[in-house]
């Protein structure tokens, strides 16, 4: 991405009063001339040329009669000055929170269409406090950086919380465009049975349209987000209201196995821990009993323990693990992680049999 597309924000700004001036010169007036047709003293006229004095209701009355245009555009002209000092005032004063924009992942964030990227490092911080949804930095820490620096799944994670902190707005940013019902433990797992059968289905065009759908009539928002530099998550849960749950997921693997193993264990928070939680799933996380428990639901939703108590006596081969695959009715590729990773293959055999995924922006 080039600086061409960067917006442009000028450091300057013209006051109304240089409008007058304009007008004054085309005419040939003076500023006495002007302040004898108006009724104002020359020193009001002085001071209004030069921005400081306002144009009030009854200064642009006059203004409409004397000088032409309508009392609106000078009213108009006068509030889009007072705007830009005040952007200006505030360019400044962000200008001294600039070293935040260090602890996130700008050029990806840029990169993926999520910021607008900006050569004045004030305007960087004001779109990156947008993006957030927040006045200050300080309302950014509290928002975002505390909850995660408190949430001791990784090492990894406090040290990389502004990235993480990115990933997890851009869900809920993406959540907001998705309209669910209340949310229902009962509905839901109608629809992760549906998810299951969904496993069978190889195009992401297909399923995810209809696993978004699914998930959203239970009161679920599903979405998925590419994690941003810095940000070791496959996964995350929320709740964004007492009625409505964010399910995240990252693609961090980028294989069927993964993917929708990750989406179970998710869903396992969602229906086994409480509303007030937030869970975040990085690769060297913690382990715990509420890791424990997501990850022993996904594993009886994806294969039932009665069908995982048979995988040691499957034939490692691509017709044996398809032919159990069809029988259970799951995909291969998913029967071959759980072999791998009970131990019953190695790491390197089978894989063929995994769907692997790639971003849009990675073609």
């Amino acid at each position: 991405m080039t600086d061409v597309a960067r917006p442009f924000v000028p450091d300057w700004v013209s006051p109304p009063g240089s409008t007058v001036a304009d007008l004054l010169e085309e005419r040939g007036w003076t500023q006495q001339a002007l302040a004898q047709r108006s009724e104002f003293t020359t020193k009001h006229i002085s001071l209004l040329i030069n921005g400081k004095a306002p144009i009030t209701e009854d200064t642009a009355v006059k203004l409409e009669r004397v000088l032409g245009s309508t009392m609106r555009f000078w009213m108009t002209r006068e509030a889009q000055y007072r705007e830009a000092l005040a952007r200006l005032g505030e360019r400044k004063a962000l200008l001294g929170k600039a070293e935040w924009l260090q602890r996130l992942p700008i050029k990806q964030m840029v990169r993926f269409g999520w910021i607008r990227s900006f050569e004045n490092k004030g305007d960087q911080v004001r779109e990156c406090l947008r993006f957030f949804g927040v006045a200050s930095v300080e309302a950014w820490e509290k928002q975002y950086r505390d909850p995660l620096a408190a949430f001791r799944a990784s090492a990894k994670l406090a040290k990389d919380v502004g990235a993480v902190a990115v990933w997890l707005r851009q869900g809920e940013r993406e959540a907001e465009l998705i309209t669910c019902k209340a949310f229902d433990k009962t509905v839901f797992r109608q629809v992760l049975s549906e998810a299951r059968q969904l496993t069978n289905e190889g195009d992401p065009a297909v399923f995810i349209p209809r696993l978004v759908k699914a998930c959203a009539r239970a009161g679920v928002a599903v979405v998925l987000v590419p994690a941003p530099k810095g940000c070791p998550v496959s996964g995350a849960t929320r709740w964004l209201s007492a009625e409505k749950a964010l399910l995240m997921l990252s693609l961090r693997h980028k294989s069927n196995d993964h993917f929708w193993f990750s989406l179970f264990h998710e869903a396992g928070h969602l229906l086994l821990h409480g509303k007030k939680l937030l869970f975040v799933d990085v690769a060297d996380r913690i382990d715990g009993a509420d890791e424990d428990a997501a990850d022993a639901f996904a594993g009886g939703w994806l294969i039932s323990s009665a069908d995982a108590a048979r995988l040691a006596a499957v034939p490692k081969t691509n017709h044996g693990v398809k032919t159990f695959a069809k029988r259970v009715g799951i995909a291969p590729g998913i029967v071959v992680g759980r072999m791998q990773k009970e131990g019953l293959l190695p790491w390197t055999h089978l894989n063929r049999l995994k769907i692997r995924y790639r971003w849009a922006h990675e073609h």
